[in-house]
């Protein structure tokens, strides 16, 4: 059992910013297992074919495949236990293999060594250097290497080399990096580098480690970057020397609102109240003084509404995140759908397990449960909930991973495109959602449960009931992860809430029962390969704790709860006294 669900990726690695701050980098991910292939030299995959070692990985789990032998490099795809892929090559420096297609041999992409189980003797596979291109047109390559959907490999010719400009010196980024209108981080920025970007070096400057960069988005179109962050190419020296030290800023340019208004179940937005617009501007305010700005590879998104004034706001809202275990609030919406009656005793026990241990092994079941025994028919059911409850970029097609082998899907997997961006926060393909739909069906929840209408009702009548409702928001109710936003209001608050998160995203969906009124908020954090608990939960509990001083001015939360997250191993309802409370026909809370 995980809490929060779980899967593997690549180890984590720090990351490279400005000197003396934060450090970060970006990984890129891809929509689909698409990927296109630039080799080296056309006839390597012939060669490796000829030459294939017999040696043979498989995932443990899942793992991610990447353009060449080092974290840093782009996310190309990504592979799961019960397929071996040959393996074509490993690096001479680093604990990185090549893989190949099972059926054809042509170079997938990368993948640690430890996240897989080898067989066969590693010593016969030769060293190389070979880099994979996702940006390069495909020419399709049928495989069946994938249990997905069907894969693209494509031979190209090498990428060319950029441009130098008129000094003949570049710098290469390495990671990510801030670009600013002067040389010290008190400049503001001008843009964000990521690892590969190329630059003309077109000055350096004589008292500080910075170097003048030819820079078209920025006013002037020249901009600085810490001479450090960059692989130099060429002689700085021959550049223009720059001793000056004070530098014009930018003009000031109004930019847009980055917290919005929002309307939900298709009602228009309310305009927010002023102490409203206040709190969300804070809120926002909140996020970027803690490093989670979307201009960078780390953000977060927030959605937030009153229950008995329908005013709501959002930001981040056009990010799909990866769905975690917060998808499985919509899978306990979908199952009491189908359920004409109160569930069985195995049924309730698994109930209880999903949504408050996130076991995924009951969640499978309870998604077989909605697809008449096949999970994967259910899961299409939980994305057809959302469809007809108008959430369109939400969406789950295929069970939760489990220890050992996956069951084989019955069909290819096809990766639904929506209308948010799925590129930022290297979403799950198979299970995403947005801070606004998830959200907005907690919304829906509270206005079923407690005869206020909303989109349940109006869409499924009464396939489900005020009751059914109540119970769904009772079992949330006794969810014992007391941190997140939880843990920023007083321990004996009512919090209706689901938890869920993966290495590179931590989430938490909640709807709060106050003194002062009822409301919701989701809110969702993502910093590539690893974000830390440290720096994510204590930001969780001060959101939530400002939200609750809103509503409760005169019985403030002064500050932030200790948080406790229960050992997963322990967590088991069965034989629970909660299990007795979903077998009732009625229940009042």
């Amino acid at each position: 059992m995980v809490l929060g669900g779980g899967r593997l990726t690549d180890i984590a690695k720090p990351r490279i910013d400005e000197p003396g701050s934060r450090i970060r980098q970006l990984a890129f991910a891809v929509p689909a297992l698409i990927i296109t292939i630039s080799l080296l030299a056309i006839g390597w995959v012939a060669q490796a074919q000829r030459q294939h070692s017999g040696v043979y990985a498989e995932a443990i789990g899942q793992a991610n495949l990447r353009a060449d032998d080092n974290i840093e490099a782009r996310l190309v795809g990504d592979i799961r236990s019960g397929i071996r892929y040959p393996v074509l090559g490993r690096s001479q420096l680093y604990p990185w293999l090549l893989l190949g297609e099972s059926d054809t041999d042509q170079p997938l992409g990368w993948v640690f060594e430890t996240l897989v189980v080898l067989s066969g003797d590693i010593s016969r596979v030769p060293f190389t250097d070979l880099t994979i291109d996702p940006s390069a047109p495909p020419t399709p390559v049928i495989t069946s290497a994938s249990p997905g959907p069907v894969a693209t490999a494509t031979k190209a010719p090498p990428t060319p080399r950029p441009t130098i400009g008129v000094f003949g010196v570049s710098g290469r980024v390495s990671g990510e990096v801030n670009i600013r209108y002067g040389p010290g981080v008190e400049y503001p920025r001008a843009g964000v580098a990521y690892t590969g970007d190329r630059f003309d070096v077109t000055g350096y400057h004589t008292l500080y480690p910075w170097v003048r960069i030819r820079y078209p988005d920025a006013a002037g179109g020249q901009a600085w970057i810490a001479r450090d962050l960059l692989a130099i190419s060429g002689n700085i020296f021959n550049t223009v020397a720059i001793s000056q030290t004070r530098f014009s800023l930018p003009p000031v340019t109004p930019t847009p609102a980055a917290v919005q208004a929002i309307g939900i179940n298709g009602r228009q937005a309310l305009p927010l109240g002023g102490d409203l617009q206040i709190l969300a501007d804070e809120l926002w305010n909140l996020l970027l003084r803690n490093d989670f700005d979307p201009q960078t590879s780390r953000f977060g998104a927030l959605f937030f509404m009153d229950l008995t004034s329908g005013e709501a706001f959002t930001f981040g809202d056009k990010f799909a995140f990866s769905g975690t275990s917060l998808n499985k609030i919509a899978i306990l919406a979908k199952l009491y759908q189908k359920l004409d009656a109160p569930p069985a005793i195995e049924t309730a026990t698994d109930i209880l397990n999903t949504m408050i241990c996130s076991e995924n092994a009951a969640t499978n079941r309870l998604l077989s449960i909605i697809g008449d025994g096949n999970a994967y028919i259910g899961a299409d059911a939980v994305t057809k909930l959302y469809q007809e409850l108008g959430l369109t970029r939400s969406f789950l097609i295929a069970p939760f991973t489990t220890i050992g082998t996956p069951e084989p899907p019955p069909r290819p997997l096809v990766f639904p495109e929506t209308a948010a961006d799925q590129d930022r926060a290297e979403p799950d393909l198979s299970n995403q959602l947005t801070v606004v739909e998830i959200g907005s069906l907690l919304a829906n929840l509270y206005q079923c449960a407690y005869g206020a209408g909303g989109a349940l009702n109006e869409s499924f009548g009464a396939a489900v009931e005020a009751r059914e409702c109540r119970q769904m928001l009772h079992v949330m109710s006794n969810n014992t992860v007391d941190a997140l936003l939880k843990s920023g209001v007083p321990a004996d608050t009512r919090v209706a809430h689901k938890h869920g998160w993966i290495p590179d995203t931590h989430g938490n969906a909640a709807l709060f029962f106050t003194p002062g009124g009822d409301y919701v908020i989701a809110m969702l954090l993502f910093q590539p390969e690893w974000l830390n608990f440290q720096e994510s939960l204590p930001l969780f509990a001060e959101v939530s704790r400002r939200v609750y001083n809103h509503f409760n001015p005169e019985q403030p939360q002064e500050s932030g709860r200790e948080w406790v997250i229960p050992d997963a191993k322990s967590c088991n309802y069965f034989g629970s006294p909660l299990v007795v409370d979903l077998l009732q026909s009625h229940w009042d809370t």
